[in-house]
């Protein structure tokens, strides 16, 4: 695992090269209580889109997308500079943020079987 503020590392850089993928953690994530504390955008695999299929690497790709708007205006949204109807994939951003981030939780003690997992992210993304 990578910690999200040194990705610049060029041990890390060289591991990131030679290994499958790599699962970066976000000291912020934690800091808003979402724990295994994965930062999305940074994370990559290059066999995912080879072990799963075409439904759940479109629902896995939207959901990255919406994710990743919401991180690109969040102090538009913090301050309230943001009106909505000024772009709707940002609105169903915005309606979809508190399902997303429950999604992205999980305590120890939770247990989730995969298809169950998958059915639940299809059901976010709809």
């Amino acid at each position: 695992m990578v910690e999200g503020d040194d990705l610049s590392d060029p041990i890390a850089d060289q591991s990131r090269s030679i290994l499958d993928g790599h699962i970066v953690l976000s000291r912020e994530l934690t800091d808003y209580g979402i724990y295994p504390p994965i930062n999305i955008q940074n994370s990559a695999s290059r066999v995912m889109g080879d072990v799963i299929d075409g439904e759940h690497k479109k629902a896995a790709m939207r959901f990255k997308r919406l994710s990743s708007i919401l991180k690109e205006n969040e102090v538009l949204i913090r301050i309230g500079a943001y009106e909505k109807g000024n772009d709707k994939e940002l609105d169903l951003a915005i309606s979809k943020k508190e399902k997303m981030n429950g999604f992205l939780q999980q305590s120890p003690e939770e247990v989730f079987e995969f298809d169950a997992t998958i059915a639940e992210l299809k059901q976010i993304i709809a």
